[in-house]
Formats: C-alpha cells, structure tokens, sequence
C-alpha cells in the first residue's frame, strides 16, 4: 500500500496583501511551498507527491519549486478547482492512487509541520480509515451569531484542526464525490467523511504546525525557525 500526498496550493492569499501568492513568498531564501514539500520529499514512508496549482501558475510552479529544488517524488502539478474542495478533489482524481492506498492532504502553506508525526498519521489511517491532525483549544470558545454570545462550548471537547489529514483512498473519494452530488460545501475534507457517518481519529499534532495566512503568521513563523537554529529573530 503506497502512501501519496496531496499538496493544495491553489489559494489566492488576499489576507497577505502581497504581490505574489502566498505560497511563494520567501521563507529563509526558499518558497514557502518549497519548505513544506520538502518535509515529505525527503520522508522515507512517502511514495508520491501531487501539488495542486493555479492554473496560470502550473508552469512557474514545475520550474520554480519543483525543479529548482529537485523534488523527486513529485508525480505532475495539478490544475485547481474552484475551491479547496475542487482542488483536493481534483488531486484525488488524477493521483492514481489505489482503494486501500493512503493519501494525506496538506496544506502547501503549513511548513512546520513535524515530519516524524508522518508514520503515526499514516498508520491511523491505515487502522482507522481517516484520521486528522490538531491540537486542543488553549482559549475559551464563543458561539456569537449578529453580534451576540450564544453559548460557550465546553473547551475540554474543543480541538482546533490541522493538517494533513490522511485517509484509504476509496473512503476519501467518495467522499468527494458523494459532497458533489449532493452540493456539499467545507472546507475541511474530514468533514466529508463524518457526513458519511465514517468515524475520524485524532491524532495530536504540534501548536507550531501553523497555517500561513496573514502577514502576522508568516513573522510568527520565521521567528519560530529562528528559534529552533538558536538565531535572533
């Protein structure tokens, strides 16, 4: 059963007001994409990788990731969707993988993600079928709808959700393809396999894995980096 990941890296990024998508903004003198491919690139448990792009940037990203840092397990460059959705469902569709392979999907912009926790979401997939990636609320939760508190979940049941997640291949797909029919929208792919009534493990992930989607969380991540190489930051 080989393991294959899936890269969506199809956002537009307004929230950085930068010129370029945020995939490609420099981190340490390489693409942010490029840090987080190299995570699974070099992991020895990984067989395939699928980026999801644009589809004007498909070229830039073969030549200015993939190639210039030699990704080798890099099978081609997807062309994305509407949505997330239509980009994971479109890396799905053209992966190849087999019903009882693994695919994780991961965000292209969460470059901190530790890579030994790889084997452990692999294998609560294999076990479980789908398993995601996350870490318990630190703050306390409010429900608010036009302005107003509604309730307070209790925070002892609240986990914030990461990625990868990872699932069989047949389960995930569909999934997707059960969510299409029925006009399904989220942005989370877990979620399509709980409306299946499938369940879906947790596995404890790390407080550093973060997105990067605004300017704040790119400064937090660079300082983060700088930290672990005992630089200032």
């Amino acid at each position: 059963m080989s393991v294959t990941v899936l890269v969506p890296a199809a956002g537009m990024g307004r929230r950085m007001g930068a010129t370029v998508n945020k995939q490609y903004l420099a981190l340490d003198g390489r693409p942010i994409l490029a840090h987080t491919l190299a995570l699974f690139d070099s992991h020895p448990q990984v067989d395939h990788l699928f980026v999801i792009s644009p589809p004007a940037e498909i070229d830039y990203c073969r030549a200015e990731v993939v190639e210039r840092y030699r990704f080798g397990k890099v099978r081609a460059v997807v062309p994305g969707g509407g949505e997330r959705q239509d980009s994971v469902r479109n890396g799905l569709l053209a992966c190849g993988a087999g019903p009882q392979d693994t695919v994780l999907v991961h965000d292209g912009v969460r470059p901190l993600f530790p890579p030994e926790l790889i084997p452990v979401v692999v294998e609560a997939a294999r076990r479980c079928g789908a398993c995601v990636v996350g870490v318990p609320v630190k703050d306390t939760i409010k429900e608010v709808v036009e302005g107003r508190v509604r309730g307070t979940p209790d925070r002892e049941r609240l986990w914030q959700a990461q990625t990868p997640q990872a699932f069989r291949f047949d389960l995930i797909l569909k999934a997707h393809r059960k969510a299409l029919e029925a006009g399904f929208r989220v942005t989370d792919d877990a979620a399509l396999v709980e409306r299946l009534g499938h369940p879906v493990v947790m596995v404890e992930g790390s407080y550093r894995n973060i997105k990067i989607t605004t300017p704040e969380d790119l400064a937090l991540v660079r300082a983060l980096r700088a930290f672990s190489k005992g630089e200032e930051p």
